[in-house]
């Protein structure tokens, strides 16, 4: 079996691909292999910056792996250290992340891009949070969003647009 990240070094660099196939959707497995990953990051000292992508250009992230919960992945389950996706919660994490924004990001995957301290969008990139409509909590992306947006997109409609 392939690993869903793929990580490359670029000097100082280190770059981290999503690649779950077909949507890069974020399973238990993956999220304790990026947790890992962004742990390892952050005690590499040769390491200045991370990029994250996305695996092709359609998504980014779409966030949780329902097919992966419908099969036994526990919503409560064990994330591994950083929590979903794991930049939520990493601890001492002071080096800058980027997220590379490639398509769609909604509801987790969202609250992965906004975890990063940078977010480029590609020209097709978009963002939602589904969890809106069914009147559920997006527990990352309730606390992150406000913050991120700044007040003069607070009222635009490329905002409202954004968020629908």
């Amino acid at each position: 079996m392939t690993s869903p990240i793929k990580t490359k070094r670029d000097g100082a660099i280190f770059h981290v691909t999503l690649d779950r196939p077909k949507a890069n959707a974020i399973d238990l497995a993956t999220s304790q292999i990026m947790g890992d990953t962004f742990a390892a990051f952050r005690d590499d000292p040769t390491l200045r910056v991370a990029i994250i992508t996305g695996a092709g250009d359609k998504f980014f992230c779409p966030g949780w792996d329902l097919k992966a919960a419908n099969d036994g992945d526990a919503v409560d389950g064990d994330y591994g250290v950083g929590g979903f996706g794991g930049l939520q919660e990493l601890r001492d994490l002071n080096k800058p992340v980027i997220a590379a924004v490639n398509g769609i990001a909604c509801g987790g995957g969202l609250e992965l891009a906004l975890s990063a301290d940078i977010i480029l969008a590609a020209d097709h990139a978009t963002f939602a949070l589904p969890e809106i409509r069914s009147g559920t909590v997006a527990d990352a992306a309730s606390v992150k969003l406000p913050k991120r947006i700044s007040v003069s997109h607070r009222n635009g409609a490329a905002a409202d647009r954004a968020l629908v």
